[in-house]
């Protein structure tokens, strides 16, 4: 990526702030499934929670040219069907042209910022669903992590719930990341074991006065064959820990993605920041993973 194309980006934000909504409602649109009913997408709403960590290196995500120029290198393969982000993000990729042919979805709660002593009170502080109707974006995303102990999570579940109630209105198709999480040693974790996935599978599944528009991000957990029966509504597999061998990443992929009502990936990191650093590798090769060899 040229640095004519960053200094475009800075002179639209400092000069002509309107272009980014030029950017976006002109952007050319595509049907949320096409072919073989799979969707590709990349994610990187990380660092608005302030997760800017990447294997060993703490501040991997903090250069933005570089992870822009990482995500639009992605996103020339035709295979990826879309991006997944905060405003800042999208409306920078927007600028740069990337997102044509795209879908885009709006993250819509980044409040519970990584390691804060608030960071279950995961309240919606980016994307609002009439933005993102309003400026054209095809999803909404919203993560839902539930904390037992914690009595505050009813607070977050009546919020997502609103949330949902007005994406059916807006017709607007919403996926939900849900978790049962925990404190250990000041910090939160998810529960990654299969009986914790299938118990947030439920509970998000009946957010809202109706799932008409619900769709799943759902970890990839051992024994994901009965994850997947505890749900209908259609599913994508969130990227999961970049830490892990590569092998080992693509190996759970491919096994999840057989399996019915799953229809593809959302992966972050582990793609943008791939240990060899072969991006344009990494992306191909969990492009044919969801949409087959050419």
């Amino acid at each position: 990526m040229t640095n004519d194309v960053f200094e475009a980006v800075r002179h639209a934000r400092a000069f002509d702030p309107d272009a980014i909504r030029r950017a976006l409602l002109e952007r050319t649109r595509r049907p949320l499934l096409v072919g073989d009913n799979r969707l590709f997408i990349l994610a990187a709403d990380h660092p608005a929670r302030g997760s800017l960590g990447v294997r060993e290196d703490e501040m991997a995500m903090a250069d933005r040219y570089n992870l822009l120029g990482r995500l639009a290198e992605a996103l020339q393969n035709p295979r990826v069907d879309g991006f997944l982000g905060t405003a800042d993000l999208v409306e920078d990729l927007a600028l740069m042209g990337v997102l044509e042919n795209k879908i885009v979805v709006g993250s819509t709660n980044r409040g519970g910022l990584k390691s804060a002593v608030f960071e279950m009170d995961d309240r919606f502080t980016a994307y609002n669903i009439d933005t993102i109707r309003d400026l054209r974006l095809d999803f909404a995303k919203l993560l839902v992590r539930i904390n037992l102990d914690d009595a505050g999570s009813v607070h977050t579940l009546d919020a997502a719930a609103e949330i949902v109630a007005r994406a059916v209105e807006a017709r607007l198709p919403i996926m939900i990341e849900p978790f049962m999480s925990e404190w250990i040693d000041g910090s939160i974790k998810n529960d990654l074991s299969t009986d914790a996935v299938i118990k947030s599978v439920a509970i998000a599944s009946a957010l809202g006065a109706s799932s008409a528009y619900t769709w799943l991000k759902l970890p990839v957990v051992p024994d994901m064959e009965r994850v997947m029966k505890a749900t209908t509504l259609p599913t994508l597999l969130l990227g999961g820990d970049p830490a892990l061998a590569p092998h080992e990443i693509y190996e759970s992929w491919e096994q999840s993605l057989s399996l019915p009502g799953v229809h593809g990936l959302v992966v972050g990191r582990t793609l943008l920041y791939p240990e060899d650093g072969d991006v344009v590798g990494a992306v191909e090769r969990a492009a044919r993973l969801v949409h087959g060899a050419r």
